[in-house]
């Protein structure tokens, strides 16, 4: 038996059963393919049009602004401690000088006669000798007149007597108009006497207040300082970082203007993956790009022929011009008819989300050709859950073809076996027919465009090669062979099976 390649799905797809019109005609009912269909649309040439995509701002503002924000905070946290450690080590270390004088005058002092506190050595600080000085000392006791330096003049510190500190105790005061003090004061009881006395010592805050300041001062240049060279520091990360990015907009401008097709400057880690990407993306348009140049080259040369013979014919006035009209129309419709095979298919692979489910696609196949090939056993077996990376459309097609090629020219029996294993990433559909197959040094040339070994049986010879052009266009391929089961041809059709989706998706 010699197989033929007629596309008869048309009639097919005409049935009652609304499932068989999957699989629809590929005959071109229109002068003009749909955009979405892979043709391109006609467009004015003289109009440029250049749509630029709102972008969401500029990469480099958003690292300063980051960057500006962590530095702002870092530095007032860190300036905020820093400053509060160094005024208390300045307090402290201000502090423990007053309590040093504290217990320098806790050690001179001694009871007197008449029950009075009296210091048997002077202090060795001058300034307590020098009115108004800014540094004073007192002793207190209940019942007693304060016993001040000759610093206080005539003023008096007050002491906080609601109180008794055993150990020193540090205050501030305002009690001296304009001159605030920094205090220490301290309660003993004396040898030789029952009043506790309170021992104070002070010191005007104007030396102590000045270092504050002066550190203070310090640090905020300092960091002023620190803030701006980090500032420098992001906008230089920032522009360097950021150079390979530059490089690859250049790099795209230079594809642009001067034909480049890939980007092959060299480039850090980060960025060459999405190098990778473009440079796929432009080997994907430019491989599209060819093979639509290469569609339009070979239907202008198929067209060639049967419009020079119409030509020749209506310019002789052949007779025979109806007859011969029709003839090479119907060889023109075949050529049409398979490069918009192509077209649709490529047009739909670019979409990249193909996905086509064997087991009902299959199905609907087989419910139309049984009711064109009623005496014909048609059975399907195999993984009901099968997915494939392909349009249904276009899985209709290729499955409709071949299913009639094997109805048409088998012996009555038409076996349809899926086989989709889940460790394999392609999906074998298993077509065998029970008559006389195929020699094995036709099977090659079967594909040919127009090729037929049995011209009897009504037919265009190009089921076959359009089966072929839109698996490979998938990525998938044909291959013909014998059944062991049935003893006619078996043609495995090997697709790609499509990405399990997520529950969620």
């Amino acid at each position: 038996m010699a197989s033929d390649t007629a596309s008869t799905i048309p009639t097919t797809s005409r049935g009652p059963d609304a499932s068989g019109a999957g699989h629809a005609s590929l005959s071109a009912t229109h002068g003009t393919v749909a955009p979405g269909d892979g043709a391109l649309t006609e467009c004015d040439p003289a109009v440029e049009v250049i749509e630029r995509s709102p972008h969401t701002g500029s990469l480099s503002r958003r690292m300063m602004l980051i960057s500006a924000a962590w530095i702002f905070v870092l530095l007032l946290g860190g300036g905020i401690a820093l400053d509060r450690t160094l005024r208390a080590l300045v307090e402290n270390n201000f502090d423990e000088q007053l309590e040093y004088v504290q217990t320098a005058l806790l050690s001179s002092a001694e009871i007197g006669p008449d029950g009075e506190v009296l210091l048997y050595r002077p202090l060795g600080d001058q300034r307590f000798l020098e009115p108004n000085s800014g540094v004073y000392w007192q002793i207190s006791g209940t019942r007693h007149e304060p016993f001040p330096s000759r610093s206080l003049w005539d003023r008096t510190l007050q002491v906080e007597g609601d109180h008794v500190d055993d150990d020193p105790h540090f205050y501030d005061s305002n009690q001296f108009a304009g001159e605030p003090l920094r205090v220490v004061e301290r309660s003993v009881i004396l040898p030789g006497s029952e009043t506790r006395w309170t021992f104070t010592v002070a010191s005007a805050r104007g030396e102590l207040d000045a270092q504050i300041a002066r550190i203070r001062s310090i640090l905020f240049w300092s960091f002023v300082a620190l803030a701006v060279g980090l500032l420098v520091l992001a906008a230089l990360q920032s522009y360097y970082g950021l150079r390979p990015l530059r490089r690859v907009r250049l790099a795209i401008q230079h594809i642009r203007s001067t034909g480049s097709n890939r980007v092959s400057d060299p480039l850090p880690l980060e960025v060459q993956p999405l190098v990778e990407e473009l440079n796929a993306l432009l080997a994907h348009s430019e491989k599209q790009a060819e093979e639509a140049r290469t569609h339009a080259g070979n239907l202008a040369h198929a067209l060639k022929t049967p419009l020079t013979v119409l030509t020749n014919a209506a310019t002789a006035k052949d007779p025979k011009l109806a007859d011969l009209v029709f003839r090479e129309t119907k060889s023109m419709q075949r050529h049409v008819d398979h490069h918009l095979a192509r077209a649709r298919a490529v047009g739909r692979r670019s979409s990249g989300l193909s996905r086509a489910e064997v087991w009902p696609s299959a199905g609907s196949v087989l419910r139309a050709i049984t009711r064109i090939y009623e005496h014909t056993r048609l059975d399907l077996d195999g993984n009901r859950e099968a997915t494939v990376a392909i349009e249904r459309q276009d899985l209709d097609e290729i499955l409709g073809n071949l299913i009639e090629n094997a109805a048409k020219y088998g012996g009555g029996s038409v076996f349809v076996t899926i086989d989709a294993e889940r460790e394999r990433d392609e999906c074998v559909i298993w077509i065998e027919d029970d008559g006389i197959g195929i020699p094995e040094e036709e099977r090659e040339r079967i594909f040919d465009r127009g090729a037929r070994l049995d011209t009897v049986k009504p037919g265009t010879g190009l089921g076959l090669a359009i089966v072929r052009d839109v698996a490979e266009i998938y990525g998938g391929r044909v291959e013909l062979d014998e059944s062991e089961d049935l003893g006619g041809l078996l043609v495995k059709l090997i697709l790609p099976r499509a990405a399990q989706r997520s529950p969620d998706s």
